[in-house]
């Protein structure tokens, strides 16, 4: 049974944080200590969040609180937060859902449904090399002039199909962060005849039920989304170095490499920082608002989802199930395993240096509690995530709008599934 939770009921906040921080909502008494960890989270934030945990199938744990912007305004039920690379995890279901009614083949060609994307050395590309990150299709940098043309579906899709891949196609694993959900987009468009945003709503937040599910939103849904908050850091590099930044580690990667490389591969990471820039570091991207309600209007199904954690949370409940909750089945149970099988790894690695134990759009999950082994998902720049757990019939979500995320070493939903794990 549900109980509405109050601070400093028994999780573990003290009378002090009560006068400071107001959180709201609900959870089962088995998963406290996951309002434990939330709790401190928000005390030593700038903004708020959301977290909701689903176990068997029920909704265990559903949490928001903190401050949806700099002016102070509380973080509510409905609050929707920009929740970046989270959104492939959503981008990749729809795809998976696609191949479960034998529209799409994980191991054919990308042009079989899309013909022009053949262009430039392109043809034998494959579906599965896409979801697995070996396209070489990331260097984002090379293939537009500013950030701004993310908000432009068609600019996106001509830059794509006329470029070459930087590297021989399966030759190396490398983190597509922006172009991914473009190509992924652009198949699922060709096989429905649906554009991305209506598939997000006809395909997931309308038969689950979902209340704030958005990949390109509708000016309804614009008032509830939270501002994002940077830290101070981050603010002091965006107004003096951060312009720059992208060309002075273009220019300056190889030396860099060198430089750091020996520390780095003394651990077994090996730096490729030119990579970086190629896929993350668009030309503008210094001041490219991914808050904007222009850009949240656009669909960018890499990096721009406007997601509640409850509906995140209830659209991996359904995957941790076998692929149905409620009666609504997203996948039969034989793609959900072909979906979430780790892949093997390219030899050689770019952008990210380590290993993200990837399936097919997913990568696996860390916990303060280590490696769950079958569980798969997606984080986000920022400090979202989600993720489920078919073992233990588990899945967690977490959206905030203060923060840099985890390989920046922000761990809140490392924190936060460690402390589900416990509770399950």
């Amino acid at each position: 049974m549900l109980e509405k939770f109050e601070v400093g009921s028994g999780a573990g906040a003290s009378k002090s944080l009560a006068s400071r921080i107001a959180i709201e909502g609900s959870l089962h008494p088995d998963f406290q200590p996951v309002a434990a960890v939330f709790e401190k989270q928000l005390q030593n934030q700038r903004g708020g969040g959301s977290v909701c945990v689903y176990h068997r199938g029920q909704c265990v744990v559903d949490l928001w609180g903190g401050y949806r912007d700099l002016d102070g305004t509380p973080w509510t039920y409905d609050t929707l937060a920009p929740s970046f690379s989270t959104t492939k995890g959503v981008t990749s279901t729809l795809l998976h859902m696609m191949v479960d009614r034998q529209l799409v083949d994980y191991d054919a060609p990308v042009a079989e449904y899309w013909p022009e994307f053949a262009q430039a050395g392109k043809s034998e590309i494959t579906v599965r090399q896409v979801l697995s990150h070996q396209s070489g299709l990331y260097h984002i940098r090379h293939m537009i002039d500013h950030a701004l043309r993310m908000c432009d579906w068609q600019h996106m899709i001509e830059a794509i199909e006329k470029t070459e891949p930087i590297h021989p196609p399966g030759a190396r694993t490398g983190y597509h962060g922006l172009t991914y959900g473009f190509i992924i987009g652009e198949i699922l468009q060709r096989v429905t005849g649906e554009d991305f945003p209506t598939l997000v709503r006809k395909e997931l937040a309308e038969p689950l039920g979902l209340d704030g599910l958005y990949v390109g939103a509708p000016e309804v849904a614009l008032p509830r989304a939270a501002e994002l908050i940077w830290p101070d850091f981050a603010n002091t590099l965006r107004e003096n170095n951060l312009p720059a930044l992208p060309e002075w580690l273009e220019n300056a990667a190889a030396e860099l490499s060198a430089l750091l490389g020996r520390g780095f591969g003394a651990l077994g990471i090996k730096l490729d920082l030119a990579s970086i820039a190629h896929a993350l570091a668009p030309r503008g991207i210094a001041d490219f608002d991914f808050s904007a309600h222009e850009t949240l209007r656009a669909p960018i199904p890499a990096g721009n989802g406007l997601f509640t954690a409850r509906s995140l949370a209830r659209m991996y409940a359904a995957l941790a199930a076998g692929g149905e909750l409620d009666g609504v089945r997203l996948l039969s149970k034989e793609t959900l395993v072909r979906a979430t099988e780790r892949q093997i790894e390219a030899k050689g690695r770019a952008v990210l240096p380590f290993d993200m134990v990837w399936r097919l759009g997913y990568h696996g999950v860390a916990t303060s509690r280590g490696f769950p082994r079958h569980a798969f998902g997606h984080f986000g720049f920022g400090g979202s995530g989600a993720w489920a757990d078919p073992t233990l019939d588990l899945s967690v979500a977490m959206t905030v709008n203060c923060g840099m995320g985890t390989p920046l070493g922000d761990i809140r939903i490392v924190r936060i599934g460690g402390a589900a794990l416990a509770c399950a």
